[in-house]
């Protein structure tokens, strides 16, 4: 029996990036004392405040459809959110609720680009990136983000990479998996590529409470930019709720009406006792949100000191975000070999990143979603392997 020709576009790399992670999984549930670093899964727990506002709606009934593009007074919240933060005019009818920042992506794609497009990404690209795109039957066209400019776009290279077929740029920052948070001065850059050559820009902001080195900015904040620039975040790592599956599609008022047509054959609405929930975190700027971006600020210092010492590899401390990037060319091994040794001698399971694209070869990345003392211990668990390899070569 075949299949559809879908299935080959869906399994890139990035399919293929969380082998190790799955290892680690099986091993830890056989009673392996493994700290896992793979996955940007928050340890912290979600507001008490969404929580009980999440249980009281399911205790009260609403368990019943929702509307397509989500309840009107959540989407008017996201509305103000957005028009607070960009000082953009944005009202419930640019939003879309969608079940957290992935299935946005994919329903953006979707309904921007199709057969014969070509989206252009900064590499290193998330895992899932490539498959979003091959859904949609487009190009995935990628210009480097080099470990040597700290992973910070070539502004040059982007601007060569559009020929005719060029119909979407896509950025995403702060960035997976390299931490890198784009400076103003980039985004003016990348939103004046979009307005030149008349792209839509779509921007991954799932991480844009975890700006640290400085402020993030939203491309939808410039001017002229509203109309073309389509921004997808959720909740899910400013809050701590990923399991909530809870996000967003901001852009044009005439997108949202395709993505209507969209989830009525495929969502058909969502959870209306989670909106509820996610109503009220974004009532006010809730003080745990706050406490999530110093959490992982602090991790990334506290690990980047750590992994200084670890010889024949280099710790890039992150910018924002909630991981770090680990430098391993220098012992020789590639990076899934040195996170196979990691795991089978110290029990650390950590990220090879060559699934993410060839920029990244030799890097891990290392979630900073453990408490500090397991971070700590995470690290010297490194050291020791490094410390090993070095005695071991020339």
């Amino acid at each position: 029996m075949q299949f559809s020709p879908l299935v080959g576009r869906i399994a890139g790399r990035g399919a293929r990036a969380w082998s190790i992670h799955f290892d680690a999984v099986r091993l830890s549930a056989a009673g392996r004392d493994v700290i896992l670093l793979t996955v940007g899964d928050p340890d912290q727990t979600a507001p008490a405040a969404v929580v009980d506002a999440t249980v009281a709606a399911l205790q009260a009934g609403e368990t019943g459809y929702s509307p397509i593009l989500g309840q009107a007074e959540l989407r008017t919240a996201i509305a103000a959110r957005v028009q607070r933060r960009s000082g953009v005019a944005c009202a419930a009818d640019n939003v879309a609720i969608v079940p957290g920042t992935q299935a946005g992506l994919y329903a953006a794609v979707q309904c921007l680009a199709g057969p014969g497009d070509e989206i252009i990404v900064p590499e290193p690209v998330y895992a899932t990136y490539e498959a979003v795109i091959g859904a949609a039957g487009a190009t995935l066209v990628t210009v480097p983000l080099r470990p040597e400019t700290g992973f910070h776009p070539d502004l040059g290279a982007l601007a060569q990479a559009v020929t005719p077929r060029t119909r979407l740029l896509w950025i995403n920052t702060p960035h997976n998996p390299t931490g890198a948070v784009f400076t103003a001065a980039e985004i003016e850059a990348i939103a004046e590529l979009a307005r030149r050559h008349d792209l839509w820009l779509l921007s991954d902001e799932v991480y844009e409470d975890l700006a640290f080195a400085r402020p993030h900015l939203s491309p939808r904040s410039l001017p002229g930019m509203a109309e073309r620039c389509v921004v997808v975040s959720s909740l899910s790592k400013s809050h701590a709720m990923p399991g909530f599956r809870l996000g967003w599609v901001v852009g044009p008022p005439e997108l949202a009406a395709h993505l209507f047509n969209l989830f009525l054959a495929m969502l058909y609405g969502g959870p209306p006792f989670i909106q509820r929930g996610a109503l009220k975190a974004l009532e006010r700027e809730l003080p745990e949100a706050a406490a999530l971006r110093e959490d992982y600020r602090r991790r990334g210092a506290l690990l980047a000191e750590l992994l200084a010492a670890a010889p024949r590899c280099r710790a890039i401390p992150p910018e924002g975000g909630m991981f770090l990037l680990l430098d391993v060319r220098g012992t020789g091994l590639a990076a899934e070999d040195f996170a196979r040794l990691l795991l089978e001698e110290e029990g650390v399971a950590a990220l090879p990143c060559d699934g993410f694209g060839p920029s990244a070869e030799g890097h891990l990345r290392l979630a900073l979603t453990v408490a500090d003392e397991r971070l700590g211990e995470a690290g010297q668990r490194i050291l020791r392997l490094a410390r090993r390899l070095d005695g071991r070569l020339p």
